[in-house]
């Protein structure tokens, strides 16, 4: 987060409204702990694979929604799912969706569609036996529920990490995605800042029932959509983005200098604005993975932290 960093989402203002619809009286969310993954598009595979399984240590496994995506595991039910680029896409964006683990999909589908939100009519069932849905959000951003299947694959424990702490994408009007991720689902405030103080950019929500969280990175003024004309893919691939935790950023640096893994990466550890140390690496089509400390070591800029810290 040291640097500053899609269609518009046409509903009608009553599916936001304090009001709940009647039909989502009584009807309880089910809970919403963690990150399942964050997936992204790739122009070459075998780059993304040494990025991923060489330098980060992740486990590459077949990916079971899609035949032609792999999923890197960081932990039994976290990953980042890597997707071929679609044929003709000359879009500069790589993000494909973000997604949560829920124990069940299609409670949480048939709570979403009672609060207004437009969800499909039935689940999918991926080759694994896992089961999901996809929604977007106010501005356009694939967001998925992944509920896990009986069992697990086996990911041996990672010695840089296992927890994907946390995923970031594109906001242009905060008030509105507050809507579907404050209102509906209960993501909590955890902490807000940005380049400037009295500016925050980058605005963390923590998942409801667990300490993973979202960021939002917001570009742009609060009535445009999409991808701001003056963009670069650089800096867009900076703000979409995924999160490892690290209980120790000296020790992860170590382990990647001493393994080979920081060929063509600038960044070294630094202490970020929400006074945690962090390692900024980008995988080959420039999409940022941010080592993260658990804990700040003092106090942040912009705001307090006002949820608990995550853990490993």
């Amino acid at each position: 987060m040291n640097r500053l960093i899609k269609g518009c989402w046409c509903v009608l203002l009553a599916a936001f409204s304090p009001a709940a619809p009647v039909a989502a009286e009584g009807l309880a969310r089910p809970p919403l702990a963690s990150v399942s993954h964050i997936a992204v598009y790739a122009q070459n595979p075998a780059k993304s694979e040494r990025f991923y399984v060489h330098d980060l240590g992740a486990v590459k496994l077949p990916d079971p929604e899609h035949p032609s995506g792999v999923r890197y595991y960081f932990a039994p039910t976290q990953f980042v799912e890597v997707l071929p680029l679609p044929p003709g896409e000359h879009s500069m964006n790589r993000l494909a969706h973000v997604a949560f683990n829920t124990a069940d999909a299609d409670v949480m589908r048939t709570y979403l569609a009672a609060h207004g939100i437009t969800v499909p009519a039935e689940l999918s069932t991926a080759a694994d036996g896992s089961r999901w849905f996809s929604v977007t959000d106010p501005e356009g951003t694939v967001v998925q529920f992944l509920q896990p299947p009986a069992r697990l694959p086996a990911v041996p424990s990672n010695p840089l990490s296992s927890h994907v702490m946390h995923v970031g994408f594109i906001v242009h009007n905060r008030a509105n995605e507050d809507r579907f991720y404050k209102a509906i689902l209960g993501l909590r405030p955890y902490w807000e800042g940005g380049m400037r103080d009295d500016h925050p950019t980058w605005i963390s929500l923590q998942l409801p029932d667990g300490r993973d969280w979202i960021e939002y990175m917001v570009v742009g003024t609060p009535d445009t959509t999409g991808l701001p004309p003056a963009m670069s893919a650089a800096d867009l691939g900076v703000l979409n983005h995924f999160a490892l935790g690290i209980p120790d950023a000296r020790a992860a640096y170590t382990l990647l200098w001493n393994g080979d893994r920081l060929q063509g990466q600038e960044q070294t550890p630094k202490i970020g604005r929400d006074a945690k140390w962090q390692l900024n690496l980008l995988d080959p089509d420039g999409t940022r993975a941010e080592l993260m400390e658990f804990r700040a070591i003092g106090k942040p800029c912009c705001s307090p932290f006002r949820a608990p810290d995550p853990q490993r």
